[in-house]
Order: structure tokens, then C-alpha cells, then sequence
């Protein structure tokens, strides 16, 4: 239970907080966790939509939007925002994890944010109704067990930061206990289709983190962030064109 709120209290500012020294261990187990507190994230999102949806679909969808973004302390669109900033351009490693360090947030950034706003906008809209709870709480956990891989798969490439001790101490049962929740989740939830949608968008995710990889040589807590923000744009997109192909009904 302990982990379980360590999770909650990092990943959302939901009033929770554990008490006494947090070790980097404790951090490190707390990754078991991290797709449930993204259901978590999902549910209480869904709940702003159901409460906005006698409005119209498209204010609902944008208070959605707006709360779950607050809910998180926006702390992964800052590190989409930092990564947008930081890899424009051919910049060599030293710059790069310089202006991702820098708290100030560049042109790119902002024309990043704007493109990951419309398009997740217009993505859930593109959700039927009968499905989009389902949907947003998959695509949550998704996005946050996409957190856990990246941190048990990398190395973290800076000497200090937030994610040094989850990607230092991370290791085999943390990755595994939440990979099993969250193939659970999903399977309950949407049976296989869902899941497929899950798997297909890890292939352009390679992509991002091997472009990630290349450049900086492994991880930083800004490159994370970018990447479950991409994980819940990726898995949309696939649900969409599954939705489009009727193999989801």
C-alpha cells in the first residue's frame, strides 16, 4: 500500500503523502504501480467528462482535458514541451540535455504542446460514446506503464534528477508486476483488440526512443514524460483506425 501511494503522490497532486524518508528503493517499487494510479487518472478524468457530458461532447472532452492536466501537475507535458525544445534541430548531446534542463520553455515547445493538444482533442472525439470510458482509462495506464519499461529498459543519462532513482533501482519484479496488471486491466476491460492497440503503438514509440537513445544516449525524466504523452496520442490514433476498420464495435 505503501508503493501505492508513493505512486499516487508522484504522478498526480492528489492530497497523499507518505511519511519518513523516501528511499530510492522505495521509489524504484513503487513503478509496480504506476499503471494502476494511470487507471486511477483515468477513472477520475472520466468522471469530469460524465459530469460535463449534458453539455456537448466537445466541451466535455476539453474539461477532460484541462483537469487531467492539472491532476498530473501537468508533469509530463512539461517534459513533452522540454523534449520538443531540446531535439529541434542537430544540436549535440551537452546542448540538448542543457535546454531541457532550462525551465524557461521555447517556440517549440509551445508549437508542441499545441499540435499534442489538437490532436488528443480531436482523437477522443473521434471515440463512440458506448467505449470512451473504457478507452481513457486503458489509455492512461498505458501511458504510465510506458513510464515503467522506459525506466527498467534505460539508462538515465544526467548525474542528478527525479528520475535517477526509479531508473537506477528498477528492476525485473516492478517491470513485470506492472506489466501483468496492466495486460489484466486491458483484457478486462476490452478483451484483445485492446491490447492490440497497445502493442501497435509501441512501434513508432521504438522509433521515438531509439531517435531518444541516439542522440543522448538513454533517458532523462523529460524524455519519459514525452514519451507517455506520445503512448496516449499513438494509442488513440490506432484505436481510431480500428474503430474506422470496424474491428472495434
Amino acid at each position: 500500500m505503501k508503493h501505492f501511494v508513493l505512486a499516487v503522490q508522484f504522478l498526480t497532486i492528489l492530497p497523499v503523502k507518505i511519511k519518513g524518508e523516501i528511499t530510492g528503493q522505495s521509489l524504484a517499487k513503487s513503478l509496480m504501480y504506476f499503471p494502476a494510479t494511470g487507471a486511477l487518472i483515468g477513472f477520475l478524468s472520466g468522471v469530469v467528462y460524465l459530469m460535463f457530458s449534458f453539455l456537448s461532447r466537445d466541451i466535455a472532452v476539453s474539461m477532460m482535458i484541462i483537469v487531467s492536466s492539472v491532476l498530473t501537475g501537468a508533469l509530463h507535458l512539461d517534459g513533452f514541451a522540454d523534449t520538443c525544445d531540446g531535439f529541434y534541430g542537430t544540436k549535440p548531446k551537452e546542448k540538448v540535455l542543457s535546454i531541457m534542463r532550462d525551465s524557461r520553455i521555447g517556440a517549440i515547445g509551445v508549437v508542441g504542446l499545441m499540435c499534442l493538444f489538437l490532436l488528443k482533442f480531436v482523437l477522443l472525439l473521434n471515440i463512440p460514446p458506448h467505449i470512451f470510458l473504457k478507452s481513457i482509462i486503458i489509455m492512461t495506464a498505458f501511458a504510465r506503464w510506458v513510464q515503467v519499461a522506459l525506466c527498467f529498459k534505460f539508462e538515465y543519462v544526467r548525474e542528478l534528477g527525479k528520475a535517477k532513482s526509479f531508473m537506477r533501482y528498477a528492476d525485473k519484479r516492478e517491470f513485470l508486476f506492472a506489466s501483468l496488471f496492466f495486460c489484466a486491466l486491458v483484457l478486462i476491460l476490452t478483451g484483445i483488440t485492446g491490447l492490440a492497440a497497445c502493442l501497435i503503438s509501441l512501434l513508432p514509440l521504438m522509433v521515438f526512443t531509439k531517435r531518444v537513445k541516439k542522440r543522448i544516449g538513454g533517458m532523462t525524466g523529460d524524455t519519459i514524460g514525452a514519451g507517455s504523452e506520445l503512448a496516449e496520442i499513438f494509442f488513440l490514433l490506432f484505436v481510431t483506425m480500428f474503430i474506422k476498420m470496424q474491428w472495434i464495435y
